[in-house]
């Protein structure tokens, strides 16, 4: 009830401030939200609907239409005021199996003679050289914390009453970190202009950040306060020699250091943010040895033909995909047209118990570390000169994480005096990032080295979701969950 009453109030806000709309697709037979709907507002133009199902246009013409197009559902047509008339809520009809329709039994295409064609024509399809696409590139990070355990071993020359400061003051920590709901969202919205694969430039027009800056429970983040409450409680007047994990990995520290002062910069590094794009639209293509490449590997996957049907207007085979081989981890499905032999989708997941990367010395070093989730999705869409490019590109890590740290306090004095504890963290974390490509133009040589990359772009921090700070068309539309973020201080 509270999330109907607060999506009401958005869309109401929308409408008067910034006039844009926020609409939700619905599965007409299931009422089920349909995720990843491709709303066209121009020929070249568009957003995608987000994994509810909702998605935002602008309102000004009520006359303007869209054309709403998702693989398995025939395609709609609305002007905007029939948007408003269905009180906000659009249904797709699904699309009957047409597979038998379309082919006589005899002559249905073999799956691995499609991905055979695909991989043929890659180069005629698809090239990101020299290209400029507008962008928003979404982040959202999660963190549960299942274990935070801290124990003092032997604290030299402290007294008992400023013990018991110190283990009021963890155990404090440890509830504020468990009680804490650790999520962050970072969204940025500019241009990338692409040299090749490896070498892009990235323009930032804005960013913005929504985090509880009060409950930032990263590992670093923890230790650190950790670290400072119990400095607080030694002798502020001395530094400090502290040694770390079996290697003896020493840092000098005092209470006045900087590393302790609350970080209230409120800029990124674009390197930074240039090379997390760049990976993220990695994801989109294809090129020797890239993650969609291996996934049309003939000797690391099987594929079965499932069905067939119109996906904006083309011909489309789906395509399923598993392990082959034991070195293969993924299972998805591929949407490839009939006509150029180009995957238009790709959705992919962990296949069964497949994991990531492990490592694993618990009992060495006390660190554990476990990928066990990945999965994304990948959209095309076709240009005027008939090559695909990235729509929107969307995926979803997480790991399982374990580190057990001891930690020793020694003071620069020729007492030497000590206090050492261990420090044990044990949780899980998954990141999804979402990147929306809203328009592409093709580039010359000459326009792509005259752009210079900023060192720094400014960073807007919010403490709860505004919908105006993202007033115009060309974004994705935020979760119920972002929408309903806001800071406990």
């Amino acid at each position: 009830m509270k999330y109907n009453i607060l999506l009401g109030f958005l869309c109401f806000c929308s409408s008067v401030v910034s006039q844009n709309i926020t609409a939700k697709l619905i599965d007409k037979s299931t009422n089920k939200p349909i995720p990843f709907a491709n709303i066209k507002t121009g020929t070249y133009s568009g957003v995608i609907s987000n994994d509810e199902g909702f998605f935002t246009v602008s309102s000004v013409d009520d006359s303007k239409s869209i054309v709403i197009s998702c693989m398995g559902y025939e395609n709609r047509t609305l002007t905007i005021n029939e948007i408003k008339e269905s009180n906000l809520i659009i249904t797709l009809q699904q699309a009957l199996n047409q597979l038998d329709e379309v082919f006589i039994s005899s002559k249905t295409p073999n799956a691995d003679f499609i991905i055979a064609k695909v991989r043929a024509k890659l180069t005629k399809n698809y090239n990101i050289d020299l290209q400029q696409y507008n962008i928003f590139k979404r982040t959202t990070d999660h963190v549960d914390f299942k274990s935070l355990e801290f124990e003092i071993d032997k604290a030299s020359n402290v007294k008992k009453k400023q013990l018991e400061g110190v283990n009021k003051s963890l155990t404090d920590l440890v509830n504020q970190v468990k009680n804490s709901n650790m999520v962050q969202f970072a969204d940025l919205k500019g241009k990338v202009f692409t040299l090749n694969k490896d070498s892009i430039k990235l323009e930032v027009e804005k960013a913005t950040e929504l985090l509880d800056y009060k409950n930032d429970f990263s590992i670093e983040n923890i230790q650190d306060k950790m670290q400072n409450i119990i400095l607080k409680y030694l002798d502020t007047t001395k530094t400090y020699k502290l040694k770390t994990g079996l290697f003896k990995i020493e840092d000098s520290l005092a209470l006045n250091d900087d590393d302790f002062k609350e970080d209230d910069k409120n800029e990124y590094k674009v390197s930074s943010l240039n090379k997390a794009t760049e990976s993220l639209l990695k994801r989109g293509q294809f090129y020797n040895n890239s993650f969609l490449s291996k996934l049309i590997n003939a000797n690391l996957y099987q594929y079965s033909l499932e069905d067939v049907g119109y996906n904006n207007g083309e011909l489309t085979y789906i395509i399923s995909f598993k392990p082959r081989k034991g070195k293969a981890k993924y299972e998805g499905k591929l949407y490839v047209t009939d006509d150029t032999y180009a995957i238009t989708r790709a959705d992919y997941s962990y296949y069964k118990n497949r994991r990531g990367q492990k490592f694993n010395l618990r009992l060495l070093i006390g660190v554990k570390y476990i990928e066990n989730v990945s999965k994304g999705t990948v959209i095309f869409e076709k240009d005027s000169s008939n090559l695909y490019h990235p729509k929107y590109i969307k995926r979803t890590y997480g790991s399982y994480f374990y580190v057990s740290r001891p930690l020793k306090f020694i003071e620069n004095s020729s007492e030497r005096n000590k206090v050492s504890f261990d420090f044990t963290i044990e949780g899980d974390n998954s990141t999804k990032e979402e990147l929306l490509i809203t328009g592409q133009n093709k580039l010359t040589l000459l326009d792509f080295q005259a752009e210079r990359q900023a060192e720094k772009t400014p960073i807007i921090k919010l403490n709860r979701y505004e919908k105006t700070i993202w007033d115009s068309e060309g974004v994705l539309e935020p979760s119920l969950e972002m929408k309903a973020f806001e800071s406990k201080d």
